[in-house]
């Protein structure tokens, strides 16, 4: 029976991989280096089954007690090893047997057609591996809506030849609700619970079941958006990056009591009259703005995620990545409102990743509103309308972001918004969209910064994925700006005349902080303890969450009071509507390391500076 099994499997992936083709290598674009599963040749796949060869997973079925993530044993024998072999976790697990979309018919040898969600090598905790041939390794696996198996390889990621095919293995239940992600909605009062399903409307009727702590709940509809492959701009996405993306479910929690806990679960009804249900959360609402309670901003960017089980092991992402959330996860009783600033998952066109990202985050954003910004990576492609014509988004040109994630924009595809909470006024900025004068963005910021009510939310921030403000960074230095090309030159004027009190910035990947400044000169000479009139914005750039660290120029211009070249994320707390403090901490172990303090009336910003007023009269 057992032999039978295999032989059948043998069949159905060589019957897949003989029927696939793919472009030619001259037709393929540059893959971002960013991307672990990019450095997979599967254009060079080739089938190698060896009679001799094996590949085991178990158990069969994970999450039986209702768990979204699970552990896997792989059990391996090649009977003519080398340090260069490798697994492949794929999923669905019979790979994908329909044509590949711009499939190259003159190509005859056999190639796959989607990437594996995942690799390691088959040494990674097996040092004997290349001498005896016969190891093991352990998997961690979310439930991803689908099945899945395992390949061994040979020949290297740059040369693949597939060996042995495994059992499959599922979760109890692949279409479970998922990785519920918090997000303010248009009003203050007003939260939003997105998640992710296998369940489409056809199937189920999404809600959110939700309440005061300990009171009676009520049930709240949800709408249901997907995209598909069709929706991508190019390769990988539309091509071996793809994946199913499931369906993303969003519900609109409203009327809220300010600063007050309440617990929600999400369900599914089927139309068999049964249920599908989530495990229960809780979140705390926001305060009323201008509310002088304790209030707690944490402000990364370019975090990426990193594999628990070691796996997709590239660029050092693990450490970073893995540490900023773990550090996040530990202190997130302390924690409000988390905003990430663009490069969420470095997806990059590989969609399984974004399954992988949200449920990296899920203990963060299932508890407080995690609100997004888009970056180069979620959105850049050629002729898509992005200000640049990059292809760092490997071909998602800003659908996946747009469609999973919410954020209280006009707009969708315009990903611009302001929200408040509290004593704060935060205007977040799309950097991959024109900003400058005379642009629809500018006159957003403008309304965004010129609207805030100073006398009840004291605190204006202002965030954008690239640096469009001032980062002492190599590569902005060689360029002799310190910023983004035409970064700051419109928007300086506003920072001033709107007081804005801290700009923040991703991209560049460390940390920085810069004085109080304006038209490139320090107008305090404070360094950890500013009072009295307004009349500069502190910038900061906050990339370091988790992917690789970016180099500082060598040079320290006379503006720069900070710089870190390590990963972490920033910490703001409001005392009340006088008393701001902001810490800079690490990930490695979530001690502070630079931090400053405001102290500020209401008169303090309505004073005049220069540019900052209009001109005034001397009529009586």
């Amino acid at each position: 029976m057992a032999e039978s099994l295999r032989i059948r499997n043998v069949h159905f992936i060589t019957l897949v991989l003989l029927c696939i083709g793919f472009p030619a290598h001259s037709n393929r674009i540059r893959l971002d280096e960013h991307q672990p599963l990019s450095k997979i040749d599967v254009y060079k796949a080739t089938v190698a089954l060896r009679n001799n060869a094996y590949i085991k997973a178990s158990p069969l079925v994970l999450g039986l007690n209702g768990e979204d993530t699970d552990w896997v044993t792989i059990k391996f024998l090649h009977p003519e090893p080398s340090a260069d072999d490798w697994i492949a976790v794929f999923s669905p697990a019979k790979f994908n047997s329909s044509p590949c979309p711009g499939s190259n018919k003159k190509v005859q040898t056999p190639l796959i057609c989607s990437s594996p969600i995942k690799f390691n090598y088959a040494n990674y905790s097996n040092p004997n591996y290349a001498r005896t041939g016969k190891a093991s390794l352990v998997f961690e696996l979310i439930n991803q809506r689908a099945d899945f198996s395992f390949a061994l390889f040979s020949g290297g990621l740059s040369n693949p030849k597939l060996i042995a095919v495994s059992n499959p293995l599922s979760f109890k239940n692949p279409k479970a609700p998922l990785f519920p992600r918090l997000a303010h909605g248009k009003l203050w009062n007003e939260m939003t619970v997105t998640w992710t399903s296998g369940y489409n409307i056809s199937e189920a009727i999404p809600f959110v079941e939700w309440g005061l702590e300990g009171e009676t709940q009520t049930r709240s509809p949800a709408g249901t958006l997907t995209f598909s492959r069709k929706s991508m701009c190019g390769a990988p996405a539309r091509t071996v990056g793809w994946r199913d993306p499931g369906f993303f479910h969003t519900s609109f929690l409203q009327n809220l009591w300010p600063n007050t806990v309440y617990t929600y679960r999400l369900g599914h009804r089927l139309f068999s009259g049964s249920y599908i249900w989530s495990k229960s959360y809780s979140f705390r609402s926001s305060p009323h703005p201008g509310e002088e309670s304790l209030q707690r901003v944490i402000i990364f960017g370019d975090m990426g995620k990193g594999q628990r089980d070691g796996s997709n092991e590239y660029s050092n992402y693990q450490p970073g990545a893995l540490n900023t959330t773990d550090q996040l996860i530990k202190d997130l009783d302390n924690i409000d409102i988390v905003f990430h600033i663009g490069d969420l998952s470095y997806a990059n066109g590989y969609l399984s990743q974004w399954d992988q990202f949200t449920a990296q985050v899920e203990p963060i954003a299932s508890r407080v509103p995690y609100m997004v910004a888009s970056g180069n990576h979620e959105r850049d492609w050629p002729n898509t309308g992005s200000f640049y014509a990059n292809m760092d988004s490997g071909g998602e040109c800003g659908v996946p972001t747009e469609t999973m994630f919410y954020f209280p924009a006009e707009n969708r595809a315009k990903f611009w918004y302001k929200t408040d909470y509290g004593l704060f006024r935060f205007c977040i900025v799309d950097s991959e969209h024109d900003w400058r004068e005379g642009s629809e963005q500018y006159r957003f910021i403008e309304h965004c910064l010129a609207s805030a009510d100073r006398r009840r939310q004291p605190w204006l921030i202002f965030a954008a994925h690239r640096v469009l403000g001032y980062s002492s960074n190599d590569w902005y230095a060689l360029e002799g700006s310190y910023e983004e090309p035409m970064g700051r030159e419109s928007l300086q004027k506003l920072w001033q005349k709107y007081r804005v009190d801290i700009a923040f910035y991703g991209h560049v990947h460390n940390y920085e902080r810069t004085c109080p400044i304006y038209q490139n000169q320090c107008v305090n000479e404070e360094k950890s303890h500013y009072s009295g009139t307004m009349n500069g914005t502190i910038h900061v750039v906050a990339g370091g969450a988790g992917s690789h660290l970016s180099a500082f120029t060598k040079e320290i211009p006379k503006w720069s009071l900070y710089r870190d070249y390590d990963f972490g994320f920033v910490k703001l707390t409001a005392f009340d509507r006088h008393s701001l403090l902001f810490e800079y901490k690490k990930s490695s172990d979530g001690k502070v390391y630079d931090s400053f303090t405001i102290s500020r009336d209401y008169r303090d910003v309505l004073a005049c500076v220069p540019d900052s007023c209009e001109r005034t009269t001397m009529a009586a």
